[in-house]
């Protein structure tokens, strides 16, 4: 199994993902190459205090090992003794205006291999969205251009996705979704190989188009204190999601990661409060009584 073309996607991917959000923005983004010392390295594109992002990371990786960490191995006994490697892009773009949402995108390939044994692999990956302030017409223009990449490859794959989505991109311990979804999907090796990378690479493709219309369209509208304020708040839920849930960050951190290009994916301006609720009929309880609910937005 040649992984050259899955890793020259993925780097093509990050380049063209990070030029338009440069462009957007008009901040160019900072990068910094890394090594992992037990094995291959990445590439993390990092933007802080730029006109419209507060904090925005791109993350290329391709590492690799000798043995698998927990959070990979549990439940494969067919993984056992096999050396590994793993690649793949993930972003996470945090706006500075509460009107704006938070984004978050990943596609990745992970391959483990044995002498004289066929190479066990799959795909994995998908988008979501994370609003502080709800607009309808953006969770359903986000929704419909998931739905748009993945009808190619079967009328149930976004509905299936979907709901994937929303069951994973939830906090167990509050009993509430993260945001308004989006698509996910993990462990894909059904089908030929050329088809898995075909609906991954449609799904990378797809991300610029789903989100940056609607930053383009929220990114005048005025703000002020308790707008950022309820930001804040929430961005608590997104810290709390990657720190304690998150398959990506388990593993990052497992397998001997970088910490600093794992944890890019956090807000730089995080608050908590003890029980609180948001006020009777204001825009921030519609946040919770309108759109953090599963929904069929496309």
């Amino acid at each position: 199994m040649d992984a050259v073309p899955i890793l020259d996607y993925f780097r093509g991917l990050q380049d063209r993902i990070v030029a338009a959000l440069e462009t957007f923005d008009g901040v160019p983004f900072k990068a910094d190459a890394w090594k992992r010392p037990e094995g291959g390295g990445g590439l993390t594109r990092l933007i802080e205090d730029g006109n419209f992002f507060e904090r925005g990371g791109v993350n290329f990786s391709h590492v690799m090992g000798s043995s698998l960490p927990p959070s990979a191995s549990a439940g494969r006994p067919a993984l056992a003794g096999r050396a590994w490697e793993a690649m793949g892009v993930s972003l996470v773009l945090h706006p500075r205006n509460p009107y704006c949402p938070t984004a978050h995108m990943n596609v990745r390939c992970f391959i483990a291999r044995k002498e004289n044994e066929a190479p066990i692999w799959w795909f994995g990956g998908g988008m979501d969205l994370t609003p502080y302030y709800g607009f309808e017409e953006d969770a359903r223009h986000f929704h419909a251009t998931c739905r748009q990449a993945l009808t190619p490859f079967g009328e149930d794959v976004y509905p299936h996705y979907k709901k994937w989505c929303d069951e994973y991109f939830f906090l167990k311990h509050r009993n509430e979704p993260r945001g308004v979804g989006g698509i996910f999907y993990d462990d894909l090796n059904e089908g030929s190989f050329e088809r898995c990378f075909g609906l991954t690479q449609a799904v990378g493709n797809a991300f610029l188009p789903a989100y940056l219309p609607i930053a383009e369209r929220r990114r005048a509208l005025p703000y002020g204190e308790r707008e950022r304020d309820f930001q804040a708040y929430r961005r608590g839920r997104y810290v709390e999601f990657n720190l304690v849930w998150d398959r990506g960050t388990l593993f990052g951190l497992q397998s001997g990661g970088r910490t600093e290009s794992i944890l890019m994916s956090l807000p730089p301006v995080v608050k908590w409060r003890y029980d609180w609720k948001p006020e009777a009929g204001s825009a921030e309880e519609r946040l919770y009584t309108d759109f953090l609910r599963p929904k069929d937005w496309a």
